[in-house]
């Protein structure tokens, strides 16, 4: 079996950079060493690994903490010069010396030529799957398999083939949870709370974690986005804003609308959850959050780091580091993850359990 040299991290257009640089850290730390190719807002990095097996290296790195990657698979090198005529032959070659999988997804980058290319991707998907299985390279479908395999299809000519652990990558195509804005909520910033639960929670305990009854505050909550997602889980929130919360929220009865400075405010007591999406310099939201978590104010917080226009990367671990390592001196354990979800924009969200 041929071993694959090239690791695809799918990312936000414009983001190349900052996947590039975190996983050239997470790898070297791990004694991957290679380097990253990428190109400014083409959705995706290509990390090259120098004498190492790529494969080895997605079943020995976590996912999930990675922060600017959406999806992740290991691949033999690209294809660039796919005849129209026979792309299957190729392709084939090329997943024969991959592990065999059960289950194919076919990929585009995020951008506006990579969407135009998804249904050509779907079709050229669905003769090639049964092409591998009548040549004795994929198993049956509802095998149980480690790995999911990939195509990643840059144009007609261009792909690159690959695979994934299935534990240990999005289950998602792209990364990339397709959630539907509901009409009553007040902004669409309200898919972001929404988008964190699904990357931060398992869908198995949002009964117990998400339950209705439990009490919430809602920092910067105006006109209400994050504050809906609460109610609608049946929570009793306090909003924190100067601004104007909408009505059909303060008509449910479940919310109490405080006109204060979010950072100055906190609990009588503390309450079960803490969101915040407060439009503020990330050292600042790092410094109360580390005040709510040391002060016990909260079991779970959720909040979003708005990143600064330059060393974004560098800016997001200095702000990840500091809660880790004051929390630790203050005795406190706790689970904090990040990652710059779908909806996220020049920001990150962030999930602080204690």
């Amino acid at each position: 079996m041929s071993q694959a040299d090239t690791l695809i991290l799918l990312c936000r257009s414009g983001f190349e950079g900052e996947c590039a640089a975190e996983i050239s850290d997470v790898a070297a730390a791990e004694g991957f060493y290679g380097y990253p190719r990428l190109e400014k807002n083409s959705g995706y990095v290509c990390f090259h690994v120098q004498g190492g097996d790529v494969i080895e290296l997605v079943s020995r790195l976590r996912f999930g903490e990675l922060i600017f990657t959406r999806q992740w698979f290991a691949c033999m090198p690209g294809l660039t010069e796919l005849p129209p005529k026979d792309r299957l032959t190729p392709l084939g070659e090329q997943v024969a010396a991959l592990p065999k999988c059960a289950e194919l997804v076919v990929e585009t980058p995020d951008t506006t030529d990579g969407r135009e290319l998804q249904g050509f991707g779907r079709k050229l998907a669905s003769a090639l799957a049964p092409y591998l299985r009548q040549h004795d390279l994929m198993l049956p479908r509802k095998s149980r398999a480690k790995y999911r395999l990939h195509l990643f299809v840059l144009s007609g000519r261009e792909m690159f083939v690959g695979v994934a652990p299935v534990a240990n990558s999005a289950s998602l195509p792209g990364g990339i949870p397709r959630l539907k804005f509901p009409a009553a909520a007040p902004s669409r910033s309200t898919l972001k709370l929404e988008e964190a639960w699904h990357w931060f929670v398992p869908r198995d305990q949002w009964d117990a974690e998400l339950a209705p009854g439990m009490r919430a505050v809602d920092l910067g909550a105006a006109p209400g986005g994050w504050t809906w997602q609460l109610v609608k889980r049946g929570m009793f929130v306090t909003a924190i804003d100067n601004g104007p919360m909408n009505e059909d929220l303060m008509e449910t009865g479940q919310v109490e609308h405080l006109r204060e400075d979010a950072f100055v405010y906190h609990p009588s007591k503390p309450v079960d959850w803490m969101v915040c999406d407060v439009v503020e310099k990330p050292a600042r939201t790092t410094s109360m959050v580390i005040d709510w978590a040391v002060n016990g104010w909260s079991r779970n917080m959720i909040f979003n780091l708005k990143l600064p226009m330059k060393q974004r990367y560098v800016e997001t671990r200095r702000c990840l580091d500091r809660i880790s390592d004051e929390l630790e001196a203050a005795g406190i354990r706790a689970k904090l993850r990040a990652k710059h979800l779908y909806h996220d924009r020049e920001e990150i969200t962030c999930w602080l359990s204690l």
